[in-house]
């Protein structure tokens, strides 16, 4: 194994970056821009399976890593948190939709 160092903390420090966009995007309610960030953070969790595997890591860079990760949990419990209220209108949306449409079936004459 190489100390990749540089790359895997670079990696780490994308996907931080990213999730506190995302972050920000979901508080603001800016959906869409979320939905593009949550791609981006998956295309670059894919690069960091693959760095990773190959990476062996100084003390010091196992704690910023660390540190890292830490960061990336907590926007993620903020997001989720800022999330759940229009996931949960989504949902009541959807649900009343699909009833509609049952009652109107139920009632609307065959032909």
């Amino acid at each position: 194994m190489s100390l990749a160092f540089p790359a895997a903390i670079q990696n780490y420090e994308a996907l931080s970056s990213l999730m506190g966009l995302m972050r920000e995007a979901a508080a603001s309610g800016q959906w869409d821009q979320l939905v593009a960030l949550e791609k981006q953070c998956q295309e670059r969790v894919q690069i960091m399976r693959q760095v990773d595997a190959q990476s062996a890591l100084a003390e010091s860079a196992r704690e910023r890593k660390k540190t890292l990760i830490l960061k990336i949990l907590a926007d993620d419990a903020s997001i989720r948190q800022n999330t759940q209220p229009w996931m949960e209108k989504l949902q009541w949306a959807l649900r009343n939709t699909r009833q509609e449409k049952k009652v109107r079936q139920a009632y609307t004459p065959s032909r």
